[in-house]
């Protein structure tokens, strides 16, 4: 089986879970016997011996900022004025579509398969040359970026119009496949889930961490409460500050660590600042979503906290769990299908959020049989059951009898 695949990003070059979880899947349907030709929008080093990575055009990682900043469609298409140095999405949109379509009448495959909205016009192209059935792979929507909104109009139409025309969609969640059922009018015989799952880094050295404060604050009895990811409206921030108050406010020997950056940063600092919050707030920019530094977040973690609005999987979730921390997240969230053994609140209710923090923070014996019991459905969840969903859908849009 032959698969053309197209995405934006793969680690260690990537800007949210989607590289990640396309690595991952890609390694394990490797496993399965699937030849994978990846194309990207930009050229990097990858150390990758189980598929091909092929760039669609000559520009540098560095140039698309490390793949970052295409998670905000605020960006494409409708505005016209790019401050300094952003990506022009529509102007990388469109000129991906029109290298895979050139590409694509020089490849022999059976099946495409592209991620998330920023491939599906190549998607579509790769169709049409080809005449090669087509997979979509829907790891957000323009709902779930818009926190429940209709977001971005242009984006949206390029959605609705893939949805439309693929042979077939892989939702990351039955949570998302119900979203592309009711706000997109696509039936649901059309759309397989496919959960994702999550193999954390564990040969990273361990003789230091890149919180020593914390570590050197948990000595002198406090706990610390973590949200890793991108900083936007999607995440709930807001409302974790918000319940974050009410916690400090009964035991201030609880800190909050944010890390991650995103558009949302500054208005959450000032938001911390405003309710008094700073010597209990912490907030780390940036980091890639791999290695030592990330890592060290989630370690560090004595509890995580994962409030988003509107979250197809939550990739981070299963990643704290494997680090180690009892998690907390929204109700809203894809990642409660495969997650039972965790305490889930709707984003909006900060009081219930506050109270779960606290018990969890006070209570150490209830922290760590909640991680334990977790950690069993963590190690549960693995890539080789999706591999079979998605291998067994390819032979059959493939016409291979089995």
């Amino acid at each position: 089986m032959k698969v053309l695949m197209l995405g934006w990003e793969l680690p260690p070059h990537h800007a949210g879970g989607m590289g990640i979880a396309c690595y991952q899947m890609s390694k394990e349907l490797s496993n399965h016997g699937v030849d994978i030709e990846f194309l990207l929008p930009y050229t990097a080093d990858f150390k990758i011996d189980f598929m091909k990575v092929t760039p669609t055009h000559a520009q540098s990682v560095h140039e698309v900022r490390n793949a970052g900043g295409v998670y905000d469609t605020a960006n494409y298409g409708i505005i016209k004025n790019y401050a300094p140095g952003s990506l022009d999405l529509k102007k990388q949109h469109d000129l991906f579509a029109h290298n895979v379509a050139i590409m694509t009448e020089s490849r022999e495959f059976d099946i495409i398969h592209a991620h998330d909205w920023l491939t599906f016009r190549a998607g579509l192209e790769a169709k049409r040359v080809s005449g090669k059935p087509l997979i979509l792979h829907v790891h957000a929507t323009q709902y779930d970026q818009s926190a429940g909104g209709f977001g971005n109009p242009e984006v949206r139409e390029i959605e609705y119009m893939a949805f439309m025309m693929a042979d077939q969609i892989f939702a990351v969640s039955e949570y998302t496949k119900s979203v592309i059922v009711e706000h997109y009018n696509i039936p649901a015989n059309k759309i397989a889930v496919v959960h994702n799952s999550m193999d954390v880094e564990t040969s990273i050295n361990e003789s230091s961490n890149l919180h020593e404060y914390l570590k050197i604050m948990k000595n002198n009895g406090y706990k610390v409460v973590v949200n890793a990811g991108r900083k936007t409206l999607q995440k709930g921030l807001t409302h974790l500050i918000e319940s974050a108050r009410l916690v400090v406010n009964k035991n201030p020997k609880v800190l909050f660590l944010l890390a991650g950056g995103g558009e949302q940063e500054n208005e959450l600092i000032e938001l911390a600042a405003e309710y008094g919050l700073s010597k209990n707030v912490i907030f780390e920019g940036w980091m890639n979503g791999t290695g030592k530094p990330w890592r060290d977040s989630f370690k560090i973690a004595d509890v995580f906290v994962m409030p988003s609005v509107s979250e197809p999987f939550g990739l981070a979730a299963l990643e704290a769990v494997g680090y180690g921390a009892p998690v907390i997240v929204s109700k809203q969230s894809g990642v409660c299908e495969v997650l039972q053994n965790c305490f889930k609140v709707d984003f909006w209710d900060t009081h219930q959020m506050a109270d779960m923090i606290l018990s969890l923070c006070e209570n150490d014996s209830l922290a760590q049989e909640m991680w334990k019991n977790s950690y069993r459905e963590y190690t549960a969840q693995n890539w080789t059951k999706s591999a079979h969903v998605m291998h067994d859908n390819y032979k059959k849009h493939a016409g291979v009898v089995a």
